[in-house]
């Protein structure tokens, strides 16, 4: 009789990309993250509601949103 052999394969922890994630998991506040919606939907208006720039309209509105915190707190 042949004895059996388990084969261990070490995985490397499941690694979620920032992008996959959903803009609230990042852990903003309610209000931040509503504002950060609002201003990437002005974006998306602003650019005659065309597709395909979604990521980039909410990145320029979360910079657009951090720049107005910073400013109102200088």
């Amino acid at each position: 009789m042949t004895s059996a052999t388990k084969l261990t394969v070490r995985r490397k922890p499941s690694v979620r990309s920032t992008l996959a994630a959903s803009p609230q998991s990042n852990e903003l506040p309610d209000a931040m993250w509503a504002r950060i919606s609002q201003k990437a939907f002005e974006l998306w208006r602003e650019r005659g509601y065309r597709d395909g720039h979604d990521l980039e309209d909410w990145f320029d509105a979360k910079t657009i949103v951090m720049e107005e915190i910073h400013e109102a707190r200088e």
